[in-house]
């Protein structure tokens, strides 16, 4: 099986290719089983290498399928590298990006684009794939930029709506300049070692640098600034919010499966880079930190449904940078895939509403959609729970709750760490189920225009069992210590130093875990079902309303960036709308052109003038030399 590697991005690529050449001169059934079915056939050989690959238990699979170049030495290839960890990624890419292609086929049946919408979300799987599965970093580069490409075409896919190509504008201009840093790190990295091989630098970094050496901060914060743009962390968090003019698949492929997880991935992957610069393992649990809560209050105060969750997902990739930050690799990746099940679940439920509602995104304009959509609302009723960390039963409990503890309990943890997740937590379990009354509960005031059919309903269903039985791979020492998860991915990761003698205090911790969650969704029942006068009387308040509005504007980051980078740049470039460096060669080329007509003057074909020029030079020369 291991010689199928390669399989896993190419059928997306095949089928991007075959829809881009015909996808407008076939059928929609046929361009459907393209679509759908190339993904479809990549899950199920990821399905397969997995088995074999629990079964036989090798260190891991590796492939190279050409040399993609050579020059100075450098020599680049080709070629396919899957452990434990890519293993988790390229599961969670194929698997949940194969139900979003079998959602999309009802969601954008009525699309005339729709061709180009499959070729677009094929290539995006497998530029993901790519990226989570290359043996060296400049072929991660290019699945990072291909990823990078995808979010362009598909934020920006109903093009005509000029709202839209702002947002996929603004998308690929702010992960460039994350994506600026990340390259001029991987040049100091082939620097230091002269590959930009994967597995070879992690070997060697140990033994060329000392921890904390300088070097490697340097490349360590580089490799950061690309993480924080492409997962949307501060400060280039500010375009993921306005992504979701994109159609509402592909929010839940960039949320769940693709782009914004690829910065999570990247600092798991490199993590001996990190671990040898403790300053910058810091600064991304301190980023983390503090993404987690302005996400969660901007998220709070949001009335488009799919806003709502695009902050969320900003703030849940920020645990998993909190995790990351202590050296809690397992415990990162996998709330990664929890979050991935979850959230994928929130979008295409969100959906299903939208779609239902004739398009209808504001929250306020919903409402008793519980009894007229009633698998919707059971499966979003438990990927909110799941999302708010409802305690015992709900996958994100366990994955949540793994990296609050480790917060006090890791080596590298702190109280202000573990406070900042708590109160984030909080937070996450009112604006979570704030959704989830105000859209389900209270009195219909949109009629419901579409039911969902199979397609719709069989990819929720699957999300909701997995959001809920997802997390009993790993549960804590007094739930009966079952580390299956973490064990899998034990040859890769190392494991977070724990505090001695902490573990007693573990249940403590998970009640008060418990209390916060519970206490967050009782928060939202009585301002949103129970007593709306409480929030009435905080909407009669000056002072709630001006941090309402703040926090609504994404706590002014976009004033901000506007102000200070974005106005000075459109005035400098009107004030240069001539170019003044392209009017310097302009001159020379003005000047060249003037001697060119003085020139050609002289070729007039008139032989008296050429014997006059002769003339007239001869003299100029017999002058000068008498003179001189």
């Amino acid at each position: 099986m291991a010689d199928l590697l390669w399989l896993i991005p190419a059928l997306p690529f095949a089928g991007a290719l075959l829809l881009v050449l015909f996808g407008n001169r076939i059928s929609r059934g046929l361009v459907t089983a393209i679509g759908t079915g190339s993904v479809g056939v990549s899950a199920a050989i990821t399905l397969l290498l997995g088995i074999e690959y629990l079964s036989s238990q090798p260190a891991y699979y590796h492939q190279e399928v050409w040399n993609w170049f050579s020059v100075a030495g450098f020599n680049p290839s080709i070629a396919f590298h899957l452990d434990a960890l890519s293993m988790v990624f390229i599961f969670v890419i194929t698997f949940v990006g194969f139900l979003i292609h079998i959602y999309s086929t009802e969601y954008m049946a009525e699309d005339a684009d729709y061709s180009r919408f499959f070729a677009c979300m094929n290539l995006f799987v497998g530029s993901m794939l790519v990226l989570v599965m290359a043996d060296n970093l400049l072929l991660l580069y290019l699945g990072w930029e291909g990823v990078g490409l995808c979010s362009y075409l598909l934020i920006g896919f109903w093009y005509k709506e000029p709202a839209n190509g702002y947002a996929a504008r603004k998308a690929f201009i702010i992960t460039r300049v994350g994506d600026t840093a990340m390259a001029i790190g991987l040049f100091m990295l082939f620097q230091a070692f002269g590959t930009l091989h994967i597995q070879t630098i992690s070997t060697e970094a140990v033994q060329l640098w000392d921890t904390g050496a300088q070097m490697a901060v340097i490349i360590a914060f580089l490799l950061l600034g690309g993480a924080v743009g492409k997962s949307g962390q501060l400060p280039l968090q500010t375009w993921l919010p306005d992504a979701m003019a994109g159609p509402t698949p592909v929010s839940a492929l960039i949320h769940a499966a693709t782009m914004v997880t690829a910065g999570v991935y990247l600092i798991a992957r490199m993590h001996v880079i990190f671990e040898l610069a403790p300053v910058a393992m810091m600064a991304v649990a301190a980023i983390g930190a503090v993404t987690l809560l302005i996400a969660g209050f901007a998220a709070l105060t949001q009335y488009d449904l799919k806003r709502v969750l695009a902050y969320s997902t900003i703030s849940q990739i920020g645990y998993m940078f909190l995790a990351l930050g202590v050296g809690a690799w397992s415990a990162g990746v996998f709330h990664f895939m929890i979050h991935a099940f979850f959230k994928a679940l929130l979008f295409l439920c969100a959906g299903a509403i939208i779609l239902a509602l004739h398009h209808e995104q504001d929250m306020r304009k919903m409402g008793g959609l519980r009894t007229s959509m009633p698998v919707v609302f059971w499966t979003f009723l438990i990927g909110a729970a799941s999302l708010a960390a409802f305690p015992l039963v709900s996958a994100g409990f366990y994955s949540k709750d793994q990296i609050l503890w480790l917060q006090l309990a890791g080596e590298n943890g702190s109280v202000w760490l573990y406070a900042a997740g708590l109160l984030g937590a909080f937070v996450t379990s009112i604006y979570t189920f704030r959704m989830v009354f105000i859209t389900f509960y209270g009195e219909a005031k949109t009629h419901v225009g579409h039911q969902p059919t199979m397609a719709i309903k069989v990819p929720l269903i699957i999300l909701g069992v997995l959001s809920l039985l997802g997390g009993f791979i790993e549960l804590p020492h007094n739930f009966g210590h079952v580390v299956l998860f973490s064990d899998f991915l034990s040859p890769i990761l190392p494991a977070v130093s724990v505090v001695p003698g902490f573990d007693q205090y573990e249940w403590m911790l998970q009640v008060l875990a418990a209390v916060v969650s519970l206490g967050g969704i009782y928060i939202a029942y009585l301002f949103y079902l129970s007593k709306p006068e409480l929030l009435a009387s905080i909407h009669r308040s000056n002072t709630a309303m001006a941090v309402h509005r703040f926090w609504h504007s994404g706590w002014g980051f976009d004033k901000l960036y506007d102000t200070l980078l974005v106005r000075p740049y459109v005035f400098l470039a009107n004030v240069n709308k001539r170019d003044v460096i392209d009017g310097f060669y302009t001159g020379l080329a003005r000047v060249a052109e003037g001697f060119h007509m003085m020139l050609s003057d002289t070729q007039s074909g008139v032989l008296r003038n050429y014997v006059a020029g002769i003339v007239v030079g001869a003299i100029m020369i017999l002058t000068i030399s008498i003179f001189l």
